[in-house]
């Protein structure tokens, strides 16, 4: 495991990947140059389908906060940048309600050259105020999704789904929102909205970046709804290592198709 090295030129190079115009395998790179394409390209790829990726930042003791709720400073400014670039590869972003009001995210690529990408926030109820920061108007697709009838401002779109004990079925979602020519999601948080969509077996990718520091209590980064009994029923994901600065990138792929997306495209 090297140093990955996200370069302007290697960078530029997986935007390139993302818009069709280029590979992420030809080219003089150094080892952290193709360690950045490695990483990146399974995201920035659009031969690979519809993807569903999701992420999760914590520390060394699987915490994503303080007992207090203190979640600023937990990934770092390099955890911080990766999740930008993450964000700047997919079509659109995803959080629940609970993330969306009390983190007050903006969703936005501001630590790296790239588009800003649709924002959707799933509102099962309409609590979500018109103007919080995820529905402000920079020119970016805005998408909430719920289970009322509650109009929004112009510009906001709102995807009305059933909803069974207050939640929304996440492949319906998936489904809607692909229906909305959007086809590369990242699943940003929380962390009961990550667990439902791997718990549904919806994730093609879960990213775990791995924080140096011990926080001793807190919220855990991932618990799923109905956790296994037997070790025997674990998932077992394919997964790749990658040192990012301070952090290290656990990049966990689901399904036969996570080692294809691994290889460099031609």
């Amino acid at each position: 495991m090297c140093d990955t090295d996200v370069t302007q030129r290697a960078w530029e190079r997986l935007l390139a990947v993302r818009a069709g115009t280029a590979c992420n395998c030809c080219g003089d790179w150094t080892e952290g140059e193709r360690s950045a394409l490695r990483l990146y390209g399974p995201l920035a790829r659009r031969d690979l389908g519809p993807v569903a990726v999701a992420q999760i930042g914590q520390s060394l003791d699987g915490r994503v906060a303080t007992v207090t709720g203190d979640a600023r400073d937990v990934s770092g400014k390099d955890g911080l940048t990766h999740l930008h670039r993450m964000r700047a590869l997919v079509d659109g972003v995803i959080i629940g309600i609970r993330t969306a009001l009390h983190d007050n995210p903006r969703l936005t690529v501001r630590l790296c050259d790239g588009q800003n990408p649709a924002r959707i926030v799933i509102d099962p109820r309409g609590r979500l105020p018109a103007d919080a920061p995820v529905l402000a108007d920079d020119g970016a697709r805005r998408i909430v999704v719920q289970s009322v009838d509650r109009a929004w401002p112009e510009g906001i779109t709102a995807i009305r789904l059933p909803a069974t004990d207050g939640q929304i079925d996440p492949a319906a979602i998936l489904s809607a929102l692909r229906s909305e020519g959007l086809q590369s999601l990242l699943v940003e948080g929380g962390g009961i909205t990550i667990a439902r969509f791997l718990e549904a077996g919806l994730l093609t990718r879960l990213q775990v970046s791995i924080a140096p520091l011990l926080i001793g209590d807190g919220p855990q980064g991932l618990t799923l709804p109905n956790p296994m009994e037997k070790l025997s029923d674990a998932i077992r994901p394919e997964m790749w290592t990658f040192l990012l600065g301070s952090d290290v990138v656990f990049d966990c792929g689901f399904g036969p198709e996570a080692a294809e997306a691994n290889r460099p495209m031609h």
